[in-house]
């Protein structure tokens, strides 16, 4: 399978860096780079191999089972947000276990509680977990931060949660904050994709089920909204400022509920 090539399109690439990231940051190239504010680092993606070995993966059964309700006896986590509702997510342990155990440690124990949702840009992700609530801060709950945690079989569909990361070349670069994503499929997006050689099934794949492709294998992916994109497509409309995305009314997570799915 040949190389896929990062891609950006039309809007602001998300960058999580510590200094935080507006509108200077876009990128204009359809092979452009996610590059970090902090240090410069550029990264194309190269996702399907393992060694020097292609990878073959079946994306319509990887999808299925990544959008697929979570089942009795999951650990699943309800997001109870401010004036807009409920989002509901289950979780990936088996592959990004780090990352779970951060985010449903820090749920557990209110650490988002009260935590904005500080960048949003529609038809992209909203983006929260800092308690500073201006992308500089946070931190993991071992008080370091940790490495990706990548799976081919995990794509940033619309409704993923992932980890937003700082952007440290070579370093372990993620700590409390996270991103849902939110796109919805684009015909210009999956044509330029097309392009660029993306495999035709995760195309097939991102037309069923949106979201930002260029992501892939860049960020990590440790849980699946299941229930209540409504309210995550609502929070991505709101007005924002237009230098940093941040919305002019905040838009709270009043705390998030772990429990088991039954």
């Amino acid at each position: 399978m040949r190389k896929i090539v990062s891609l950006v399109i039309i809007m602001t690439i998300l960058l999580f860096g510590l200094t935080g990231c507006g509108s200077e940051d876009i990128e204009n190239s359809v092979t452009s780079k996610v590059e970090s504010s902090n240090t410069g680092k550029s990264t194309n993606q190269t996702n399907t191999q393992k060694g020097g070995e292609k990878v073959n993966i079946d994306y319509q059964t990887a999808a299925e089972k990544q959008m697929a309700m979570p089942q009795a006896g999951d650990t699943i986590a309800i997001f109870h947000i401010k004036n807009y509702g409920d989002v509901k997510v289950k979780f990936f342990e088996n592959v990004a276990p780090k990352a779970v155990e951060n985010f449903v440690t820090y749920a557990k124990n209110g650490y988002y509680n009260g935590v904005t949702f500080h960048r949003v840009i529609n038809e992209f992700m909203i983006q929260g977990g800092d308690p500073q609530g201006n992308g500089t801060g946070g931190e993991s709950i071992w008080g370091e931060d940790f490495a990706e945690e990548l799976s081919e079989e995990l794509v940033p569909y619309r409704g993923t949660l992932c980890m937003a990361s700082r952007g440290l070349q070579n370093s372990p670069s993620l700590g409390s904050q996270f991103f849902i994503t939110q796109a919805h499929y684009d015909e210009q997006s999956a044509s330029y994709m097309k392009s660029y050689n993306y495999p035709t099934d995760l195309l097939e794949q991102y037309k069923i089920y949106g979201g930002y492709l260029s992501l892939y294998q860049q960020y990590t992916i440790f849980g699946q909204v299941y229930e209540g994109m409504e309210v995550v497509d609502k929070i991505a409309a709101v007005e924002t400022n237009s230098q940093n995305d941040k919305p002019l009314e905040d838009v709270v997570i009043e705390n998030i509920e772990v429990s088991v799915f039954e």
